[in-house]
């Protein structure tokens, strides 16, 4: 493992920013790293005493990619049969709700290893995990391993708070469980707790907390939702959950507080560049001026919304309109796949497919991505490569022969997509994985520990 904080990567064939527009590319370039941050992007930088060199021949490099919404314990549900051709619906009633209680201290700490060591052999160096296993008396601890374990495996996390305090029959998940919701002040008096524990308000910080109740218009009574949205503005902290993921998100919506998703959340304050919502697929014109205008942001997670038949969120529209649009994987057990390569690649190719070959750059891709997904994080020290910046990087190998006869190999793990293999990862200059190996993970301890877990999950 590279140890020196001091460091210079030579050699890569293309070096892409993060950044928007013609700035995107940096081109051959090389990278210097002085204390965990970038120092110097130029051609043929000359190795000065102190620095270790890390040659990069035969790779590009990109910004570590900052995912935006996930759910890393259901690392340990991937394709669940009941849930293979299930909705939105019919998938939370038979795969991750009816096992929520099942999911011993020990068992949720494999299965975000399992998620975290994916996400860092796809290049992703930033994790926001919208984690909502919780209930009446139980969960408070798995806050402190999410934390415990990105430490341990250097990822930076941003731990969005989730949960439910609603009755079962108001809560499509809870209904298939016989777990009791939390109360208001179990859930707040956590987010106090995490807050004072783990929040670091840096442009780069390696841990924040976000106040996320699972879903607004099911998770909180309407007469909480302001007092949730003040209580997390009081205490200077991010809001995100999940919004219009499906068509019964607008159902619900019209028949219980007649107005649409956004307009509701819009009414309770639940909108501004500090608020971002995971999915939007089924979103008006109107509501996509209301984000645009109120500059709340969007994680997009079109594998998981393709996986279960929800739809294809209006991009290209939001974008236009000025909404903060962001990447994330999403729950496996909705996704199979942990990589952030893997969501790219589908976000570039989806929107083509529904409207053009006009409709998304691999340039756009890759910023949505990085630079926007620290955007929408409050997180400005991260998610592009430039002096200043955190030295957050991922090193792909693109020598291998699937790779042979690309005319722009700085597109090549977009536009190719998986297998793209990661060499190298750094997090603020912190080599956390090395040769395409997770730095101080036992990978066969990992897989008996999953198997283990794996037979206390099943029916």
């Amino acid at each position: 493992m590279t140890t020196s904080s001091n460091l210079l990567i030579r050699g890569a064939a293309a070096v892409m920013t993060g950044r928007a527009g013609d700035a995107a590319r940096a081109g051959a370039v090389d990278i210097r790293i002085r204390d965990g941050r970038i120092a110097e992007l130029a051609a043929h930088l000359a190795p000065q005493g102190d620095e270790t060199v890390i040659h990069a021949d035969g790779c590009v490099v990109y910004p570590g990619w900052v995912n935006t919404h996930h759910h890393l314990f259901q690392n340990l549900l991937k394709a669940v049969p009941a849930g293979m051709n299930a909705d939105l619906q019919e998938w939370l009633a038979s795969v991750p709700y009816p096992r929520l209680d099942r999911f011993t201290p020990d068992i949720f700490r494999t299965a975000v290893r399992l998620g975290m060591a994916e996400l860092l052999l796809s290049g992703t160096t930033t994790c926001a995990d919208h984690h909502y296993l919780y209930h009446h008396g139980h969960g408070a601890e798995t806050g402190d391993v999410l934390f415990d374990v990105a430490d341990e495996l250097g990822m930076r996390m941003v731990l969005c708070r989730g949960g439910n305090v609603q009755s079962k029959s108001s809560h499509p998940g809870m209904r298939a469980t016989a777990l009791v919701p939390e109360t208001l002040d179990e859930m707040l008096g956590d987010i106090e707790r995490l807050k004072s524990r783990y929040h670091d308000a840096s442009a780069d910080a390696l841990r924040r907390v976000v106040v996320a109740p699972t879903t607004p218009t099911f998770s909180l009574p309407p007469s909480l939702l302001r007092e949730v949205a003040s209580f997390a503005r009081g205490m200077q902290l991010r809001l995100h959950s999940h919004l219009s993921e499906t068509d019964n998100y607008v159902k619900f919506c019209a028949e219980n507080f007649r107005c649409t998703p956004v307009q509701f959340v819009a009414d309770h304050d639940w909108l501004g560049p500090d608020v971002w919502f995971a999915h939007l697929v089924a979103v008006t014109p109107a509501e996509i001026r209301m984000l645009g205008q109120t500059g709340t942001g969007m994680a997009h997670c079109p594998v998981s919304n393709a996986r279960l038949g929800s739809g294809i969120a209006p991009v290209r529209a939001m974008v236009e309109a000025g909404v903060p649009m962001s990447i994330g994987v999403d729950g496996v057990a909705s996704n199979e796949s942990g990589s952030m390569v893997h969501e790219a690649n589908f976000a570039w190719l989806v929107h083509r497919a529904l409207g053009g070959a006009k409709q998304t750059r691999v340039e756009e891709v890759i910023h949505w991505g990085t630079a926007g997904g620290a955007q929408v994080l409050g997180l400005p020290g991260v998610g592009t490569l430039a002096p200043g910046q955190s030295a957050d990087l991922a090193i792909y190998d693109v020598s291998g022969l699937r790779f042979a006869g690309f005319h722009d190999i700085a597109t090549a793990p977009v536009a190719a997509g998986e297998p793209t293999p990661v060499r190298d990862v750094f997090v603020r200059g912190r080599h956390v994985v090395q040769d395409g190996a997770v730095v101080g993970l036992d990978i066969e301890r990992l897989r008996r520990d999953a198997a283990h877990a794996l037979t206390a999950l099943l029916p």
